[in-house]
């Protein structure tokens, strides 16, 4: 897989990354260690050499998992973490890269990103020029290669840009859900700053696998998605239908469709998280869709049926 690189910086991605909040476990139903490690390493054989995690998935057990899948290969990926909203005073914030790169077992992080702003979820409030300040220390010292930001807004990603050179913003980003682009894309676009798009898949809906009338049990974060509910859930399967078509033309799944389009965005890459193996060779392989200039635009046109009728709320969980 051709590599992009990120932002401004030396670190080199793949455009299909991988995403492992769900090897943490927590927050997720179903999830068995031996089907995580498999996936990670399926993703990494077929061509996928960026993998994302964070401290809080399973505090620090998705972490262990991607070394457990990859530490034999450390030189030829590139490991993305995150610190939490609750760990932004600076001596909070070295202490939490240590323990990334204990858990990851590593001795630099290539991308160690901002994962909530602060104050988010309770959190105690911080300047942001000290949490970047702690970050441009790490960066000094040779533990961290690059510096990210995740559900960051516009006006945040150029508030923090103005203390250390922010190479990434990772916020929600799909076919479905797509408040980014009116909001901080631009920013990203004028700047050489990266977008890492998580929920490419919109937690699994633009895949076409979830079907009227279905339910998720309580623990099981997709319960509380905006998409998932309502007339939402409905006009994502009217949008469904209509992707068929294209996806049958390029005889792929509708799920590399939509990575192939998100892909095709200025600036954009996709973190497609994946149970099993099978999924992540999948999610490779939507690298090599091909989508002309035409079908960009219909299928843009066609995700809108769906995201018209949202609100500029960028959060996709009504928790």
């Amino acid at each position: 897989m051709e590599k992009r690189k990120l932002g401004k910086s030396e670190v080199e991605i793949t455009p299909i990354i991988v995403g492992t909040w769900q090897a943490g476990k927590k927050m997720w139903v179903g999830i068995e260690d031996a089907d995580s490690i498999k996936a990670i390493r399926t993703a990494f054989e077929a061509g996928i050499t960026t993998v994302d995690t964070a401290e809080v998935y399973g505090e620090g057990h998705s972490e262990r998992i991607v070394a457990e899948a990859l530490a034999d290969v450390r030189d030829q990926v590139q490991y993305a973490t995150k610190v939490f909203a609750n760990h932004l005073k600076y001596d909070q914030v070295i202490e939490a890269c240590d323990r990334s790169l204990k858990n990851l077992k590593t001795d630099y992080i290539d991308l160690y990103q901002i994962h909530w702003p602060s104050g988010t979820y309770n959190s105690e409030v911080v300047p942001i020029e000290e949490t970047i300040s702690a970050l441009n220390h790490l960066k000094q010292q040779g533990k961290i290669r690059a510096i990210g930001v995740s559900n960051f807004s516009g006006a945040q990603l150029a508030e923090a840009s103005k203390y250390g050179r922010i190479d990434s913003l990772q916020p929600p980003y799909s076919l479905f859900w797509r408040q980014v682009e009116q909001d901080a894309r631009p920013y990203c676009i004028e700047n050489q700053i990266s977008i890492l798009a998580y929920s490419p898949l919109a937690q699994g809906l633009l895949t076409g696998k979830f079907k009227r009338g279905q339910t998720f049990p309580r623990e099981d974060n997709r319960s509380a998605n905006k998409l998932f509910q309502g007339e939402n859930f409905e006009r994502a399967q009217q949008a469904l239908d209509k992707l068929r078509p294209i996806a049958e033309r390029h005889n792929c799944t509708l799920a590399q469709l939509a990575l192939a389009w998100l892909i095709a965005q200025p600036q954009a890459n996709a973190i497609a998280g994946a149970r099993y193996a099978e999924q992540a060779k999948d999610n490779a392989e939507a690298a090599n869709v091909k989508l002309s200039a035409d079908e960009i635009a219909e299928i843009d046109a066609i995700g809108r049926i769906v995201t018209d009728h949202l609100d500029q709320n960028p959060v996709m969980w009504s928790w």
